[in-house]
């Protein structure tokens, strides 16, 4: 028994106006998502399902989870940066140095991103989006790949990957050390399980996880956490 990513979702005070801006900078429309709030349209088979969820809880520190958007050239990155610009974006510095060739951008409601330079073969052929970027371990990246059946495509110096058998954007974590909790987490991933529910919840319990309490949108989901404490969703069947 596995669970299945049902999608990436992020809490947003004007969902909308949020799913607006991630839809024309990625070139998606806007649907109704079947659960709750909004949604971008997939991308393809593989395509990552991305949500936009109300909340009224402010942004404080900088998210544990963010988005890496692929450039096919150098004109391409630059496009990416005017259009993310020109919708609403802006520049932020988390760190990164005068040299880096990725461009670190912030949403209109602060919520972080990078556009990753042409040429980079690590995330060549997984589309647009093509990571999903965690702050994590190497516990937490192996806890990933058991628990959604994916593969990992990367493991080396604390630093992990996993990808779908069926290709897309691959979920990366970083390695120690860790970003301070800012408690719930803005972007986070909801899981579906492909059978009995709480057969699944054990099985993540055992793999690791530990219970974090009822969701905030539904109250019937379980909140679990990953080995490094990140939040998820194993949401209501239905």
């Amino acid at each position: 028994m596995t669970s299945h990513l049902y999608a990436i979702s992020v809490d947003a005070w004007e969902p909308l106006r949020l799913a607006r801006f991630w839809a024309e900078l990625l070139g998606r429309g806007v649907v109704d998502d079947p659960r709750e709030g909004v949604a971008l349209q997939p991308d393809g088979d593989a395509g990552l399902r991305i949500r936009f969820m109300p909340t009224e809880v402010p942004k404080t520190v900088q998210n544990r989870i963010h988005f890496d958007l692929t450039s096919a050239s150098p004109q391409a990155q630059r496009d990416t940066v005017d259009r993310a610009l020109t919708l609403g974006g802006r520049h932020i510095d988390i760190g990164q140095g005068p040299d880096d060739d990725q461009v670190v951008l912030a949403d209109p409601e602060g919520n972080e991103f990078c556009v990753i330079e042409a040429g980079n073969n690590f995330l060549a052929g997984c589309g647009p989006v093509g990571a999903v970027n965690c702050d994590g371990t190497r516990a937490a990246g192996l806890f990933w790949s058991e628990a959604l059946g994916w593969p990992l495509v990367w493991d080396q110096d604390e630093e992990t990957a996993i990808q779908s058998p069926r290709g897309g954007a691959k979920v990366t974590w970083s390695g120690p050390p860790l970003m301070p909790s800012g408690g719930r987490d803005r972007v986070h991933l909801d899981l579906i399980a492909d059978g009995d529910r709480d057969a699944e919840v054990d099985r993540l319990l055992a793999l690791g996880a530990t219970r974090a309490g009822t969701g905030e949108h539904t109250a019937d989901d379980v909140v679990l956490a990953d080995p490094d404490g990140t939040e998820f969703c194993l949401l209501t069947p239905r």
